[in-house]
């Protein structure tokens, strides 16, 4: 590995030269001062070449020309810091959802069915996104509702908690708190604090009580399953054959989650636009919370409901592989942060992405990890120009999407009414 040397005197790359230092010459008339010692002088008062006249310059919004959202969010991209990031957030997301395989020129050795323009302006970036419980939580849920309720992103990845607290809102409220409320106090009277929110405990019995029936009706299903299998392995037996190749039916999570969305049947849910909308929402760890304490108590009253993680592991991956473009958006970091650009590393990685957290990279966290470490495993394109957001997603990710997803629904809809993500997508 090539390390870059910590000596003053190594040699700088031109294209990451912006300024170069020049000491002032013996005749500067502040050099020439003998009460100004000429070696402070130089390192303070050094010229510097001239910036290129069309290099950006640093200007905040001007409320007396403007006050609209679209005004205040175009002078992001020159405020600087964070503000910076948005705006750059903003021009990535426009170009994973502009993209087009035609904007690639068709090469040889390429595959010949990818040769027609008319084809390649017709296949898009599949949209990955992911994002942490605590967006569902929040008022975050009816931004993510929105995306999924216009067909705008293609495969979700989520935390038990995401999945589970889109139903509890089906059927009771979440309430505003205060960071500082005492956790003993609210212990005492059975209400639960997720940062300044308040989940009184009842809004998770009522989940529980609709969701145990619901366990034992997709055991049920899983059972008859196998029997009917076992009898069509009987029977191919009995008649001398060699017996028929089986796969013992079982439900993925992604499936799982699919037939949530299915029975809620509300149009307030996340999950009931994914199931809707035929949107993938893949869950790993869907057992690490309420969902898995439903699980562990159920397999105490009737052991062997089984959910298959392996397929679903099979099943991103080949959404992932099975793309000519990619775009990742992901709100939070820890496992769907992960899951996400592992996923995308099965295609050497995505070409457009966009991250939003508040992880910092100090630790060696996935969470806090950059996108350049992205890049280094194979996560993220080497050509690709990836943006971190650090902030809070409950306010970066709405104004990002009043510039992008929700700037032009209709619009959208039409561009990609004929599109594909993968060509073998058109046939089925």
């Amino acid at each position: 590995m090539t390390m870059t040397s910590s000596n003053s005197n190594a040699p700088v790359e031109k294209k990451d030269e912006i300024l170069t230092y020049k000491p002032l010459s013996s005749d500067n008339a502040v050099t020439a001062n003998p009460h100004i010692p000429s070696v402070s002088a130089s390192a303070v008062l050094g010229e510097s070449e001239s910036m290129p006249d069309d290099h950006p310059i640093c200007k905040g919004h001007d409320f007396q020309a403007s006050n609209t959202m679209d005004s205040i969010m175009e002078s992001m991209l020159n405020t600087g810091f964070q503000a910076t990031n948005l705006g750059k957030a903003v021009e990535e997301i426009r170009r994973m959802r502009k993209w087009r395989l035609s904007d690639v020129p068709w090469k040889e050795g390429d595959d010949e069915a990818l040769k027609d323009p008319a084809v390649r302006k017709n296949i898009r970036a599949r949209i990955f996104f992911a994002y942490t419980s605590n967006q569902i939580s929040c008022g975050q849920r009816e931004v993510i509702k929105f995306l999924l309720k216009h067909k705008m992103v293609d495969v979700v990845v989520t935390t038990a908690g995401g999945i589970e607290e889109d139903i509890i809102k089906c059927f009771e409220h979440t309430y505003m708190g205060d960071f500082k409320l005492s956790g003993k106090a609210l212990r005492k009277k059975g209400i639960n604090r997720i940062g300044n929110l308040l989940v009184p405990n009842k809004n998770y019995c009522k989940f529980e009580d609709w969701l145990a029936p619901l366990i034992c009706k997709m055991h049920d299903e899983q059972d008859a399953k196998w029997m009917e299998q076992a009898k069509e392995l009987a029977a191919s037996k009995s008649n001398n054959g060699e017996g028929v190749a089986l796969k013992p039916f079982t439900y993925t999570p992604s499936e799982f989650i699919a037939r949530l969305g299915k029975e809620i049947n509300n149009e307030e849910s996340v999950l009931y636009w994914a199931y809707k909308n035929d949107i993938p929402v893949f869950c790993p760890a869907l057992t690490d919370g309420s969902v898995g304490d439903m699980i562990y108590f159920h397999s105490y009253k009737r052991p062997g409901f089984v959910l298959d993680i392996a397929q679903d592991i099979r099943n991103i991956n080949d959404l992932s592989v099975q793309s000519y473009g990619t775009g990742q958006i992901i709100l939070g970091g820890g496992l769907v942060k992960h899951h996400t650009c592992n996923a995308n590393l099965m295609r050497n990685g995505a070409d457009f992405s966009v991250y939003i957290n508040t992880g910092h990279e100090f630790d060696g966290s996935d969470s806090g990890a950059s996108p350049d470490e992205a890049i280094s495993w194979g996560k993220i394109r080497i050509t690709a120009e990836p943006v971190k957001v650090s902030s809070d997603a409950t306010i970066a990710f709405p104004l990002i999407v009043s510039q992008t997803f929700a700037k032009d629904v209709e619009e959208w809809k039409e561009s990609v009414k004929d599109c594909v993500c993968w060509l073998e997508d058109q046939e089925a």
